[in-house]
């Protein structure tokens, strides 16, 4: 157990097993620690060989001692002469031992330093030399990937431009086909638009304007897929620049940095222009590694290879349509000629036939006006007879009391009016139902007299009008975007 007040351990010296085995015993410590209080020494005047004793300090004496005699309060000379005796031979010896050898250890580590500091500097030197040689090499092997790098990128970027203008002038000859297709459209709606004007019965869906309306679709059809070929036309154009300037951009920077590595590859330890940059080491401005260095070109020459391939795929389908809008146009525009003139035929043939039958109709309404003239003559020479029976009845009704009776004569007038009443109905319902076959007569007349204009009207349009705006139709050259 250690002493209070001892000092610290250096972290040089080894630790010793107990002070008290070599510090010589002071008999007379126990005897002054009731005078003088132990105090620690300070850390300067402390060794790690020192002995840890504690020394007394003098301070002011206790009251008790102030009424001592001078003999009694001073300790003997001997005791001070056994106090300030702190080390012995035997601590000297060890002393002087471990300061030699502290001296035979310094001197042998510094020259086995000496040795390893010129093993150092010529091993260092050669490791210099072939890290320089090393990265001048992988400099060069650096400017051989770049220079591959760019070849493989000026390729791909003339084969872009190439294709990019393939496919602008195929989007050129799709607006000049669209364009062209106005005209037919046009035509087309003037027709639906004309035979709007038709009248009555006339007004029906029939074969030609099925026909019209199927010609419409188509047009629009081809329309809207120009249109959506137009907008993929652009889109890939798009992609198509954007790929190229991916490419543009990676070559410029490869050829910065081929310029770059050249140089770099050329310095030497005797060339101009070299210096100190200190911390450059530590500075990480790198962005990639080698393999994502080269996925990175290879990604765009991938991408540009994707967007040609996009863009000729995209160019044969646009060649595709045109042919196909052609013949699809010219096909529907020979089928609605062919309705016309199936629908010219009917309405034709339609036409005389009313004509017959209103002729007939004409007819048939005359001997009609005669009949309804009999049946009123037949109506009013009822009139008198039936007079004549209410008035006996009228006459007899006056009879006086027991004079009413119902004999045959009054049975027979009763009778009498009844039958005459009923003839009279009965020629009215005639004369009502040839007045309604008559009015019907009318009517049909007047229907078939306005069919007639109907027939007359349609046959207007479609032969004079419609026929006429479709004598023309645009040529196979102008549809496939070539004029």
């Amino acid at each position: 157990m250690e002493l209070l007040g001892s000092p610290l351990r250096t972290p040089y010296t080894q630790p010793r097993s107990t002070p008290t085995k070599f510090l010589p015993p002071i008999p007379t410590a126990s005897s002054l620690q009731n005078r003088f209080p132990p105090s620690p020494l300070p850390n300067s005047f402390s060794s790690p060989w020192m002995p840890r004793v504690t020394k007394p300090t003098l301070g002011p004496a206790p009251r008790s001692s102030q009424r001592l005699t001078p003999r009694e309060a001073l300790p003997p000379i001997s005791h001070q002469t056994a106090l300030s005796t702190r080390y012995t031979p035997g601590d000297w010896y060890r002393s002087n031992l471990s300061n030699y050898k502290r001296s035979e250890t310094a001197r042998h580590t510094a020259e086995c330093l000496t040795a390893d500091s010129s093993r150092l500097i010529q091993d260092k030197y050669q490791q210099t030399r072939k890290t320089q040689a090393e990265s001048t090499k992988n400099l060069g092997q650096r400017v051989n990937d770049i220079m591959f790098w760019k070849s493989e990128l000026r390729c791909e970027h003339d084969k872009m431009v190439e294709e990019t203008n393939a496919l602008t002038g195929m989007k050129e000859r799709l607006e000049r086909a669209l364009a062209n297709t106005e005209a037919p459209l046009q035509v087309t709606q003037e027709c639906l638009l004309l035979r709007e004007k038709r009248m009555g019965i006339d007004l029906v869906c029939d074969d030609v304007e099925k026909q019209l309306f199927v010609e419409l679709d188509i047009i629009r059809s081809c329309q809207e897929r120009m249109r959506r070929h137009l907008e993929q036309a652009e889109a890939q154009l798009a992609s198509n620049r954007l790929a190229q300037h991916d490419v543009e951009r990676d070559l410029a920077n490869k050829q910065a940095a081929h310029r770059i590595d050249e140089q770099c590859q050329q310095l030497r330890n005797t060339s101009t222009g070299i210096s100190y940059f200190r911390g450059v080491e530590r500075v990480d401005a790198t962005i990639s590694v080698p393999e994502s260095w080269a996925n990175f070109t290879d990604k765009n020459i991938l991408r540009s290879q994707s967007e040609r391939a996009a863009s000729a795929k995209l160019r044969d389908s646009i060649e595709n349509l045109l042919v196909l809008t052609d013949k699809q146009m010219q096909h529907q525009f020979n089928c609605v000629n062919l309705a016309f003139t199936q629908r010219i035929a009917e309405m034709a043939d339609a036409k005389r036939k009313i004509q017959a039958q209103l002729s007939k109709t004409l007819q048939e309404m005359f001997h009609l006006e005669r009949s309804i003239e009999a049946i009123q003559k037949a109506i009013r020479d009822k009139g008198f007879p039936l007079k004549v029976a209410q008035t006996r009845l009228d006459k007899r009704i006056r009879r006086p009391k027991m004079e009413l009776c119902r004999d045959p004569a009054q049975l027979r007038l009763v009778s009498e009016v009844c039958e005459i009443n009923e003839t009279i109905q009965s020629l009215q319902q005639r004369l009502r139902d040839s007045e309604d076959v008559l009015q019907r007569l009318v009517h049909n007349k007047s229907a078939l007299e306005h069919e007639l204009v109907v027939k007359s009207t349609s046959l207007f349009i479609d032969q004079e009008k419609c026929l006429a705006m479709r004598k023309t139709f645009p040529s196979t050259g102008r549809l496939l975007g070539y004029v």
